[in-house]
């Protein structure tokens, strides 16, 4: 008998409205309970992407974007930790990196692939959901307002 795939996390939110991002991050779910490793690697791709189009960095490393957005500190504690778990984990997908106690190649565990998926939630909700469920609020009070004779919010 042949079951059709699942995926256990969901999609990327629809306020992530750049197709790069949002499809990079679909794949990622999608392909984690098959390889761990490509699910990583699409992660780092993914990340490098969020740093870029939330305009926390213009470099084009990894590892010098994931610096210059840390410096700018505009991310939350929680987030800035765990953000560099992303490019390292990353790396393993992408590179053969050995270890130095057996010289095997060092794999990418599942539990490593899906923290990266739970970091990349976390800038979702932080840079582009929770901004657009203010605004929405925002609006609707500042349309109340109007309607009663008052002035808007206040930037």
């Amino acid at each position: 008998m042949v079951y059709p795939k699942g995926v256990s996390r969901p999609k990327a939110p629809p306020e992530v409205t750049n197709t790069e991002i949002s499809e990079d991050y679909d794949e990622a779910c999608l392909v984690l309970a098959d390889s761990a490793k490509a699910s990583a690697g699409l992660s780092r791709r993914c990340l490098q992407h969020v740093l870029a189009d939330a305009k926390l960095s213009a470099k084009r490393d990894l590892n010098d974007a994931i610096e210059e957005a840390l410096a700018s500190n505009r991310l939350p504690t929680h987030i800035a930790e765990n953000l560099d778990a992303v490019r390292a984990i990353g790396n393993f997908a992408a590179h053969p990196i050995k270890s130095k106690h057996s010289g095997e190649v060092v794999p990418v565990e599942p539990g490593e692939a899906e923290w990266n998926l739970d970091v990349l939630e976390s800038l979702f909700d932080f840079l582009y959901v929770e901004p657009a469920r203010s605004k929405k609020k925002r609006e609707a009070l500042d349309k109340k307002l109007a309607e009663a004779g008052k002035p808007p919010l206040k930037s």
